[in-house]
């Protein structure tokens, strides 16, 4: 009967957060992206951190008076992880099937959508946004599930940097949900459908691939690093979290506000009379300086684990090597199309593509 309960949770939690999602307070905003064949703008109602930490409390209330082990998670890992693609695979179907094919190959419709911003009641339930918590919410349930299965099964032994990896994994969490409104000018809202990428991604993939630091090593002999060492490892950490967050941020605040001053930093940029990039702070160091934040993140959690030597923590900041190289390249053809001569002028001034002086 756990089996079976285990393979539904990742549904059940997530009609949880569908209840939480549509029915506590959120904030209305106006996003970046046009409507369809439309000059108007997509309005969104974005509550998601409130909804992460309801959705925590809950959690730990059943864990706390008993009715769930706090473990749990991790004991069904398994069955949690397929029940998550399978209700990924037909939630693909469903947002793919009923419409106009975009694509010559269903294949292709099937893996990048044909529907470029679902939205549900007006904008209350965004298809994308919901994605984003939905898989939020489930790897944090993970990742305090994982944690706990360390500290059950080793006690005083258990590892320090696994918690550090899981708290730096919370931290990345609700800063995304707490930031949640810059996400809105991301390349995913703009640039990509709901398919089975962007679905079955958000759904089955990042709760639990994105654990997999965890996953791979909690049942293992804890290494115990010195404090200095732990402490440098967040320092990674941290300082890639700058990169991505500011960057993301001085973003953020210039298709705002282009005359908008940003940590000190006037905004510096380029034009052709119509069109505005910015080349300076953040952006003057890479055209993608915040993807080499994503990267420097992910390997900071995966030093945390403490086991170096193992290649499955380092597949965490392998899969952002391999996704985020490719969409730069990709957002480069973009741009080039949409800016021309403008974006020959900007890779002047800004020749480095994710990693500055290098790449």
């Amino acid at each position: 009967m756990e089996k079976i309960l285990g393979f539904l949770a990742p549904a059940v939690i997530y009609l949880f957060i569908t209840v939480l999602n549509a029915l506590l307070p959120g904030r209305w905003v106006i996003g970046y992206v046009t409507k369809e064949n439309s000059d108007e703008k997509l309005r969104y109602r974005l509550n998601g951190i409130l909804v992460f930490f309801v959705m925590l409390l809950l959690w730990i209330g059943l864990c706390y008076s008993g009715y769930l082990r706090w473990d749990w998670l991790y004991e069904y890992r398994w069955y949690g992880a397929i029940g998550a693609i399978v209700f990924g695979l037909i939630f693909s179907l469903i947002l793919v099937m009923p419409y106009a094919p975009v694509k010559s190959s269903f294949f292709a419709d099937f893996y990048l959508g044909r529907l470029e911003n679902p939205q549900l009641w007006g904008g209350r339930i965004d298809a994308k946004m919901w994605l984003y918590l939905v898989g939020a919410i489930m790897l944090e349930l993970n990742v305090l599930s994982f944690a706990a299965y360390h500290h059950i099964h080793f006690g005083a032994e258990a590892s320090s940097g696994i918690f550090l990896a899981a708290g730096l994994l919370t931290f990345f969490l609700i800063d995304y949900l707490t930031f949640e409104e810059i996400h809105l000018y991301t390349y995913d809202l703009f640039a990509e459908r709901v398919g089975f990428k962007l679905g079955w991604g958000c759904i089955a993939f990042y709760p639990y691939f994105y654990s997999i630091p965890l996953w791979s090593t909690v049942d293992l002999a804890p290494t115990h690093f010195p404090p200095y060492v732990l402490v440098l490892f967040a320092v990674v950490f941290f300082v890639s979290w700058s990169l991505s967050r500011g960057a993301n941020l001085q973003k953020y605040f210039f298709k705002k506000d282009p005359t908008k001053v940003f940590l000190g930093m006037k905004p510096k940029t380029i034009t052709d009379g119509n069109k505005t990039l910015l080349v300076g702070g953040f952006w003057g160091l890479s055209r993608h300086i915040n993807y080499l934040g994503e990267i420097g993140m992910a390997i900071g959690i995966a030093l945390c684990v403490g086991h170096p030597f193992l290649i499955w923590p380092w597949l965490y900041p392998l899969y952002y090597v391999v996704l985020l190289f490719p969409r730069q390249m990709d957002d480069d053809k973009r741009c080039a199309l949409k800016y021309g001569k403008l974006w020959e002028e900007y890779l002047k001034k800004v020749p480095y593509r994710i990693i500055p002086f290098v790449y």
